[in-house]
């Protein structure tokens, strides 16, 4: 399994906006001129971001994008999940297994935990905790 741009780049551009967090909105301009993205790609992580309810964006002069909540609130999980879809290392799905195999095989139970390993570090991982401490300056 690998990430794709999409996730990593989504859980750079929402740690910058975490270490923004109380300080108005950032322009897509300004956070993928600091990451080094490209300002289309980041237009279209960011629409999936709003459309999961992770930032808003303001309009006008001063305008840009924000989190939708504090930065201790959201997870990594849900920025993946938002960006990449649900995360899958493999077909093995207890619930949803389209596989001749399902029944006898061997290693089903292995690509679950590790699975489930995955899900609980992004879904107890903040962007507060990645960014470290309650100023940010760690980015």
């Amino acid at each position: 399994m690998k990430l794709s741009t999409k996730g990593q780049y989504g859980v750079l551009a929402m740690c910058e906006l975490a270490s923004h967090y109380g300080k108005g909105p950032m322009s897509i301009k300004e956070i993928a001129d600091k990451q080094h993205f490209s300002d289309a790609y980041l237009e279209q992580l960011f629409s999936k971001l709003k459309k999961a309810g992770l930032i808003r964006s303001l309009r006008g002069a001063h305008g840009g994008y924000q989190l939708t909540r504090e930065p201790s609130a959201i997870v990594v999980g849900e920025v993946i999940d938002a960006v990449e879809g649900p995360i899958e290392f493999c077909g093995c799905d207890a619930e949803a297994v389209d596989c001749n195999r399902a029944q006898s095989c061997p290693t089903v139970n292995l690509w679950m935990d590790v699975q489930n390993s995955i899900r609980s570090v992004i879904d107890h991982r903040s962007l507060q905790d990645l960014i470290g401490g309650s100023d940010g300056e760690s980015l």
